[in-house]
């Protein structure tokens, strides 16, 4: 059941880090695995076996909700802009409480037993980061086709370093850097492309996107190691003001969604009634999936 459970929360992640502006890393804290995650992935050596209990369903979850939702993505977003924002923001918000709980537990076992102006600092400046990275996005994103030539390749190694260490910040889209840095469509466009060649058995066309997801991946898969270990320093040695920092992200996070969807420039009475709902739906679920691991 849990083996499920963790599957079922790694398709979540896995979609999260697909859409830009929401967070794989707020889902993880949203529903209560984002410790377990970080602790499994800086004591993999050490601890192999349970590591690898814990990160086995969550990245096989993962990758189905990557790939699977690569597909689905543009359409919902140009077809279905407000149901699709309004669902993700109730799955992100639908942690919070279970985040602020979390919280003031650290807040108990401080040496101040109160919340400081520390930890307010660090929730008002990451909650005024969170505004400011999508404004700075531009209009274009040109790259919708990678060419895979050997410059291409080291330079997605470097963006693959980089969207992995804002995917394991909760509050940061790793999408959304890549959208910023020019290179979101070009990454799904090859996801997409790489498994229609696979279907249709054109082996020319997986080894051409293989030049590009490989790179990526190796990149993603080292820079999630690198941010890990500081991340795991942060809760351990700084807990309430990690936790501040954390909650300032995800509170600033509906902007970055409607932001870059552009959401409310296709408002509808009868979408904005099913987004409602979803949105409930999105709440309830991530509360009660983080619930089962308070």
């Amino acid at each position: 059941m849990n083996f499920i459970l963790d599957t079922i929360k790694g398709a979540v992640i896995g979609i999260a880090n697909v859409i830009p502006g929401v967070s794989g890393g707020t889902m993880a804290v949203s529903m209560g695995i984002y410790n377990r995650l970080i602790s499994s992935i800086t004591h993999l050596f050490r601890e192999f076996k349970k590591s690898a209990a814990t990160l086995i369903p969550v990245l096989l979850g993962a990758a189905i909700g990557i790939v699977g939702f690569s597909y689905a993505i543009e359409y919902l977003l140009a077809n279905q802009p407000l149901p699709t924002c309004l669902t993700f923001l109730g799955l992100i918000l639908g942690g919070v409480p279970i985040l602020v709980k979390d919280m003031m537990s650290g807040v108990k076992k401080s040496r101040s037993g109160r919340v400081t102006a520390i930890n307010v600092l660090a929730f008002v400046i990451l909650f005024a980061f969170a505004i400011v990275l999508p404004l700075l996005q531009g209009n274009d994103d040109t790259l919708s086709v990678l060419d895979p030539s050997f410059g291409t390749m080291i330079l997605l190694f470097f963006m693959g370093i980089i969207a992995a260490a804002t995917m394991v910040v909760p509050g940061v889209s790793g999408s959304m850097i890549l959208m910023i840095l020019g290179y979101y469509y070009g990454v799904i466009n090859s996801i997409t492309t790489f498994m229609d060649g696979l279907r249709a058995g054109d082996f020319a066309v997986v080894l051409s996107q293989c030049k590009i997801l490989v790179p990526f991946g190796i990149g993603t898969v080292l820079g999630i190691f690198l941010i890990s270990k500081i991340i795991e320093y942060l809760f351990e040695k700084h807990t309430v003001s990690t936790y501040a920092a954390i909650l300032g992200l995800i509170l600033s996070s509906p902007f970055g969604i409607f932001y870059n969807t552009g959401a409310l420039a296709g408002f509808t009475v009868p979408g904005f009634l099913i987004g409602i709902l979803l949105f409930l739906a999105g709440g309830f679920l991530t509360w009660y999936m983080g619930k089962k691991h308070a």
